[in-house]
């Protein structure tokens, strides 16, 4: 009575704004009022609600005043909601009399979502999500518990699949009509597949168990011993919905659909031995079999793409045709819109050489699924000595195809694989074989040799293998430490690696240094072992090498600096001679460091350079003092006292006295010594 007082007041007095959306208010009162004072349980007031929410429905339709339809939203949505929330708790613990409640709100949230544009996206995902819960309800209670996802799963793909089915076109002189309006299609096929993704998240714990597993050991290496299956207990039908999804993506022909469908499809075969508590011969197995798979899809992916729409003219996402392996083509045909999430959205227009082809995208997935696959294949492997080998043997086959028959990055990174995967084969047969450290750094530094060799012939991976194999030239260096010899053996015969590299133009510089400070370490080691402590036995083998690359570069270019070109070299023999020779009690070292000081301070003065001039004259200068200092503080203590400090006056009177000359002089010295190279 209320509500019909308040709408002919409201219907007498147009100009005023409050009666009508009161009306409305009180509106919502008496079904549900009703059923309260009745005793009505739950789903009796839920259907007051929804029946309360329907009337809401007629307003929002056939109402003019924005006011009235905005208040009756309000109250159609929270009657509503209720009523939809009361239907889901009574399909989980009584499905035959939820399932009613939910269809009921179902066939009016998609009449609203049909006669209103606005709302019919939301209105038909409402509209969705109740008839799958309603059906899934009466569906799990008919199955045992494992099933309950899957059964919602297909409920979902069910309602999703009406995208397709209500797409259906006549072409009348009118124009083009639709069985359904493309915003009920499009909420319809989002909530069906939401309900599918929200299932297959319920399936990926088996596979990140199957994927992560071998990597959490609990075993120890070659103890023949396996870990027992993680998340034995969870549903093997989490296998069945990675299966069902991967096949509807499958039927898409578009790109995401079919990276979708890959990854699901990887996700299957990863979950397998979880969800079926396959045997470890079949767990290895199938692991190796997905990898070699997905790396051969990475070289010839286009298979992949077959069946794939072009894309429309000026796309701006990345798009390919069936075969593809490139970029697209310039050609552009419409493509249909035949999901709801188009692979390209419309931009500006790009070119071939712009564009990814399909083929590229499907590849570069692949195979980074297929190396997952195998660095967990490897872990697995590590259980049984057999395995091990069989496993390291078969990746390094589909490696080394990868890397022979892929291109760009791809073709890269499987041949540092490749290398890494030989060296996990040597290290695996020197374990198996007993083999002491030491032994074990020169088989592992034949790897590094036979990256530098394939590294010579494979000239677009070339860098790569070889970086990749000087990289494990150090722990090579690292297993030979305990045995000086045996590093200094090392050493050497990585300096024969890189002397080999340095032949090659490219690596020529780079190379070169390194093979030189190989062999010098190789040299130092060696010393060492033998207990040479002779500092020049270490500096000599430095200096020479060091001054003949310095007398070269003279050569080719005469303007270069002396202190560049034979600096270093002096300095490495030099200094810590003469450093050693103020500590040496016997008179060799001195006599021989003065000598050659002489001559180097003497070669200066000839050639005009100036890093051997002062080097030498300097080193001369410190060394002479050094053995003439013992001697002059004897002869000054011989002397009267009064003789040094008379001296000294003398001395200084005669600069005095010639004090100009004495300072053309200098000055001339240092401009001569300036000039010099």
């Amino acid at each position: 009575m209320l509500a019909g007082a308040w709408t002919a007041y409201g219907a007498g007095l147009s100009r005023l704004r409050i009666p009508l959306p009161a009306a409305v208010v009180a509106g919502q009162l008496p079904l549900p009022l009703g059923v309260l004072a009745a005793g009505g349980g739950p789903t009796a007031f839920a259907w007051a609600a929804l029946a309360t929410a329907a009337a809401d429905g007629a307003v929002i339709l056939w109402t003019r005043p924005a006011a009235v339809r905005i208040t009756a939203a309000v109250g159609a949505a929270t009657l509503g909601g209720w009523a939809l929330l009361t239907g889901g708790w009574l399909s989980l613990v009584s499905p035959w009399s939820g399932a009613p409640l939910l269809l009921a709100a179902a066939a009016i949230a998609l009449f609203t979502a049909w006669r209103t544009s606005a709302a019919a996206v939301a209105g038909s995902v409402v509209a969705g999500l109740a008839v799958i819960t309603a059906v899934g309800g009466l569906l799990r209670a008919a199955v045992p518990s494992d099933w309950t996802v899957p059964v919602y799963v297909l409920c979902g793909l069910a309602v999703a699949s009406v995208w397709r089915a209500g797409r259906r076109e006549t072409a009348p002189e009118a124009g083009r009509t639709r069985a359904l309006p493309a915003g009920v299609r499009l909420g319809l096929a989002c909530a069906g597949a939401g309900v599918a993704a929200l299932g297959v998240v319920w399936s990926l714990p088996p596979v990140a168990a199957g994927l992560l597993g071998p990597l959490a050991r609990t075993t120890g290496v070659w103890s023949g011993e396996h870990a027992g299956q993680p998340l034995a207990s969870f549903p093997g039908t989490a296998a069945l919905v990675l299966a069902v999804a991967a096949v509807v993506l499958a039927a898409v022909p578009r790109l995401w659909a079919r990276c979708g469908a890959l990854a699901l499809t990887w996700a299957l075969l990863t979950a397998l031995p979880v969800s079926l508590g396959l045997p470890y011969a079949a767990t290895l197995t199938l692991q190796l079999l997905t990898t070699a798979a997905a790396l051969a899809g990475a070289v010839r992916p286009g298979p992949l793409a077959r069946g794939l729409r072009r894309p429309e003219a000026g796309a701006a996402g990345t798009a390919g045709t069936a075969g593809t392996t490139g970029a697209e083509s310039p050609a552009a045909t419409p493509a249909a819109s035949g999901t709801p999430w188009g692979a390209w959205v419309p931009s500006r227009p790009r070119t071939a050489a712009s564009g990814v082809g399909a083929g590229t995208v499907l590849g570069r997935i692949v195979y980074g699924l297929g190396l997952g696959s195998a660095v967990s294949a490897v872990a697995l492997s590590l259980d049984s000595r057999g395995a091990t080998f069989t496993a390291l043997g078969a990746l390094l086959v589909l490696l080394g195809g990868t890397a022979a028959f892929g291109t760009g990055a791809r073709r890269v990174v499987a041949a540092c694989a490749a290398v890494l995967t030989a060296a996990g084969l040597v290290l695996a047969a020197a374990a198996a074989g007993g083999f002491e450290d030491h032994w074990t750094a020169l088989a592992l530094l034949g790897v590094t040799a036979a990256a530098a060799a394939v590294g010579a012939k494979a000239r677009p991976v070339a860098l790569p293998v070889e970086i990749t194999g000087a990289a494990l030239a150090l722990p090579a260096f690292a297993l030979a430490a305990p045995r000086p010899a045996f590093l200094a053996l090392t050493l050497a015969l990585g300096g024969v690696v890189a002397a080999a590299t340095a032949v090659r133009p490219e690596r020529r510089r780079f190379a070169s240094w390194t093979a030189a400070a190989l062999f010098l370490l190789a040299a130092w080691v060696r010393l060492a072992a033998w207990e040479v402590t002779i500092p020049e036995a270490y500096t000599l083998p430095v200096t020479v090498p060091a001054l003949a690359v310095g007398f070269l570069r003279r050569r080719r270019d005469p303007e270069a600096s002396s202190w560049a070109a034979y600096g270093p070299g002096l300095a490495a023999t030099l200094l810590p001679s003469l450093v050693a020779a103020w500590t040496d009690p016997e008179w060799a070292r001195p006599l021989a460091l003065g000598l050659a000081a002489l001559a180097v301070t003497l070669l200066g003065a000839r050639f005009r350079l100036q890093a051997l001039l002062v080097l030498g004259g300097a080193v001369l200068a410190l060394d002479g003092l050094h053995e003439l200092a013992p001697y002059v503080v004897q002869a000054v203590g011989a002397l009267p006292r009064w003789l040094p400090p008379a001296l000294a006056g003398l001395l200084l009177l005669a600069v005095g006295a010639t004090y100009e000359q004495r300072l053309r002089d200098a000055r001339r010295l240092r401009d001569r010594v300036a000039r010099m190279r």
